[in-house]
């Protein structure tokens, strides 16, 4: 056995380790256990169970699916509701314009899915091969050795205080070590920042950039459902400087996923994105549906947005990364599990040969196989979508319906800019006035978080870390009005009077993972980094 990197610390070794058991990491993991099953494979997982923290529309297209496991509907895979009808619409304020359905958004042949449960499927598929699953163990440290080669990771200490010293219940964290780990940690992962950084892995990409997703699950009334309707809207309530748009999806059982992505690189600082969902649902065509219904879940997630050109370097000595940690997002589509799911099987197969070989620390082979591969011809088809609409919704409708319709593709990629960027002074932004919450169809953020079944050790440091305290108030009050207040779509940062003083506080025990902060903070000084075991959201159904 190898020497730990701290002397505390248990250690075990495997040949793969994945961070994170979402779509990527078990497709990789499954794939791996296919090719070669004397490997030993290991997945770490920070929610609580496999599926606790997966979040997404969902209509899913089985492409991956079929390939990675052909018998999947024999095995059971939970895809029981077939898409049978598209809507693509322009709301205004009071209207709604029904248009017609670009190709890349049209869903024959998909289905609507539960991430959650499809994870939970993925789980026992890759554990019937032999993969270790280790749900509720958060990967919060890169290990190198010597040579500044990725050596694995280490699970964060457990029994920690708020106060940072050890309780009676401190447990050292375990380390993982590996040939070769596999970063899976979906969107802006806390380790992959810190691996772009350390190997300069965005040197010849752009930014990338970020939508904020906000779902709700409502069981409707019968009348109101149409079991496999798909439906997207643009326009209202955003103005026609904001990208973003909705989704919603009838599923089984009476049940309506509805959700609202606002692209982070917004300009108003008073805009919230959990606002925008909710003054959303105001608008008639979508109250009909949910009148006389109730939510019954609640969450949130950023989705990468990039695309193609914000692709990093994908691997580095000793690892390499997968999924959404990647950029693996068609936007146009509203895609990214299908994705997510096949760089996994790329990543394995890469893996598979590159461990054989036994030669060297990189698999740059990856990247190789990727390029031969469906997923990079379809990322690249569609890149000049999405920063198309940096011009405004007009003009990017145009630029898209070219691209797609007409089959005209730009000879020349656009180029992204970083969503922390793009806020405008608090003087030159209008105030937008939310209306209140109503309790029947709109909430407030706190009733909605109870919905997410959010739960985080109450003794235990934040795992939401500020570079410098001062900034909040010094710097993001006096020229942004302090954004993390509207930005966070489950009430972790307010600004509070204390003894005549402002002061920025942080309910950490709120946060539902979807690292905006991280992302759209204009000063780049939070720092999200995972709690102890298990924390987070458990989402039911999403």
């Amino acid at each position: 056995m190898a020497a730990p990197f701290r002397a505390d610390r248990e250690v075990m070794e495997y040949d793969v380790i994945i961070v994170g058991a979402g779509p990527a990491g078990l497709s990789c993991a499954i794939r791996l256990k296919q090719l070669n099953q004397d490997l030993s494979v290991c997945v770490l997982e920070k929610g609580s169970e496999v599926g606790a923290h997966l979040l997404s529309g969902a209509a899913f297209e089985p492409r991956a699916l079929n390939e990675l496991i052909p018998a999947w509907k024999a095995k059971g895979a939970p895809l029981n509701v077939g898409i049978k009808k598209d809507k693509f619409v322009f709301l205004t304020r009071t209207k709604a314009f029904r248009l017609p359905t670009p190709p890349q958004m049209m869903n024959h042949g998909n289905y609507i899915i539960s991430l959650g449960e499809f994870g939970k499927w993925l789980g026992t598929q890759a554990e019937e091969l032999g993969v270790e699953i280790y749900p509720g163990f958060a990967a919060a440290e890169v290990l190198y050795d010597a040579g500044n080669i990725v050596r694995g990771v280490a699970t964060g200490d457990m029994g920690i205080g708020k106060d940072g010293q050890k309780t009676d219940q401190f447990q050292p964290g375990i380390e993982l070590h590996a040939r070769q780990t596999v970063f899976a940690e979906g969107c802006h992962g806390s380790l992959t920042k810190t691996l772009i950084a350390k190997f300069d892995l965005r040197k010849n990409s752009d930014p990338q950039t970020y939508g904020l997703g906000v779902k709700e699950i409502w069981e409707v009334k019968p009348e109101n459902h149409d079991e496999g309707q798909v439906m997207h809207t643009l326009g209202w309530p955003l103005d026609t400087k904001t990208y973003g748009g909705s989704f919603v999806y009838h599923g089984a059982n009476n049940t309506v996923s509805i959700g609202f992505i606002t692209g982070l690189d917004y300009w108003n600082t008073w805009l919230s994105p959990f606002e925008e969902m909710q003054r959303f649902k105001t608008h008639p065509s979508i109250r009909k549906i949910l009148e006389g219904g109730r939510r019954v879940s609640y969450g949130a997630r950023a989705l990468a947005e990039g695309g193609f050109q914000s692709l990093p370097k994908l691997t580095f000595p000793g690892g390499l990364l997968i999924g959404d940690t990647a950029g693996f997002l068609n936007v146009p589509k509203i895609k990214g599990n299908h994705m997510a799911m096949k760089s996994g099987m790329v990543a394995a197969e890469s893996l598979g040969a590159f461990l054989t070989d036994g030669l060297g620390e990189e698999c740059a082979r990856y990247t190789n196989d990727l390029k031969a591969s469906w997923l990079w011809k379809e990322l690249y088809k569609v890149r000049n979508i999405r920063p198309g609409f940096d011009c405004g919704l007009w003009l990017g409708l145009i630029n898209a319906a070219f691209q797609t319709i007409g089959g005209w593709m730009l000879p020349f990629t656009l180029h992204n800019h970083a969503d922390h960027k793009q806020l405008k002074k608090v003087t030159d932004c209008p105030p937008i006035n939310y209306p209140k919450p109503d309790g029947v169809l709109t909430f407030d953020r706190l009733t909605s978080v109870r919905l997410s079944n959010t739960m985080h050790e109450e003794n235990q440091p934040s795992h939401l870390k500020l570079r410098d305290p001062a900034v909040p108030i010094t710097v993001n009050m006096p020229n942004w009005a302090e954004p993390a207040q509207r930005y966070c779509p489950a009430a972790v940062y307010e600004v509070i009077e204390q003894d005549g003083f402002k002061k920025f506080q942080i309910n950490a025990q709120n946060c539902v993972h979807c690292k905006t902060c991280d992302i759209k903070d204009p000063s780049q000084n939070i720092d999200w980094t995972v709690p102890q075991g298990g924390g987070g959201p458990n989402y039911s159904g999403m």
